[in-house]
């Protein structure tokens, strides 16, 4: 099987800090920067999730629980056996995650529906639990492992019906996404993007739209913009970043950046590095 997560993952670094480790008395959300989610490993006990905007929950059992989105929230515990390791994490592109829209506000895992995340979490909550050298560094990076485990739990389980995992999950849409995943300066057309996906042109259009919940126009021009600015943050000039995602000039770039950011690119990595 072809690993649907591999250019996501190649593309776009996925960096995750731990700020919470252990027995919970209140924990709040961190000041939020664009781009940035959070991640909750919930050991024992239960908690209520508060945030703004959308009604309160509550969680009674191991779960993973996550926003990928900038969220302000705060956990309450619900009695004394609240324990649970907490993250933020980032993929280095600040507003241009492709994943931001690919899942709800919350998602919400009962780790007893995914034996495939025990091993990893078994380590997490016993190195969360001392005081070994190298601990945050250990917790961090599992972190960022047990996220990439459930981003392929839910693809796996077929748990989203619209957006980016619910198209990597689909067999066919899969064959597309990966190729523009992987080849994002081609001369990509509806006909070219069918073909990698062995449909025809009005079929693949069709359920392009329905299951990923966007043309596959407007999915490849966020998919190039988000590399350009993982590019740009990286140091890249605007002149090779235009031709390694597809824009063929730095002016066809700064064109598009312009009608979409309000700022050239140069603008736009200025003000994201300030």
């Amino acid at each position: 099987m072809n690993d649907r997560l591999v250019w996501l993952l190649k593309r776009f670094e996925l960096r995750a800090s731990v700020f919470q480790a252990g027995p919970l008395a209140c924990a709040a959300s961190p000041p939020d920067r664009p781009g940035t989610g959070h991640l909750h490993l919930l050991r024992s006990g239960s908690v209520r999730v508060v945030s703004k905007d959308r009604p309160n929950v509550e969680i009674h059992e191991p779960s993973a629980f996550f926003f990928m989105n900038p969220t302000e929230h705060r956990l309450e515990p619900l009695d004394d056996e609240v324990s649970l390791v907490c993250s933020s994490f980032e993929f280095g592109i600040g507003e241009g995650n492709p994943l931001q829209a690919a899942l709800p506000d919350l998602c919400i895992l009962r780790l007893a529906d995914s034996p495939a995340l025990e091993l990893t979490l078994r380590q997490l909550f016993q190195e969360s639990g001392g005081e070994h050298c190298g601990r945050d560094a250990i917790l961090d990076r599992l972190s960022e492992i047990t996220l990439i485990l459930i981003l392929r739990e839910l693809m796996e389980q077929r748990r989203l019906d619209v957006g980016l995992l619910a198209g990597l999950a689909d067999p066919k849409l899969s064959r597309a996404i990966n190729a523009i995943h992987a080849e994002p300066d081609r001369h990509w057309t509806l006909e070219s993007m069918a073909q990698a996906a062995a449909m025809s042109r009005a079929r693949f259009a069709e359920r392009f739209h329905d299951v990923v919940g966007m043309t596959p126009g407007a999915y490849l021009s966020d998919w190039r913009l988000g590399l350009a600015q993982s590019m740009l943050l990286k140091g890249a000039s605007v002149q090779t970043t235009a031709m390694d995602v597809g824009y063929g000039s730095a002016s066809a770039l700064s064109r598009v950046f312009s009608s979409r950011f309000g700022l050239s690119p140069t603008e736009w990595r200025r003000a994201a590095q300030s």
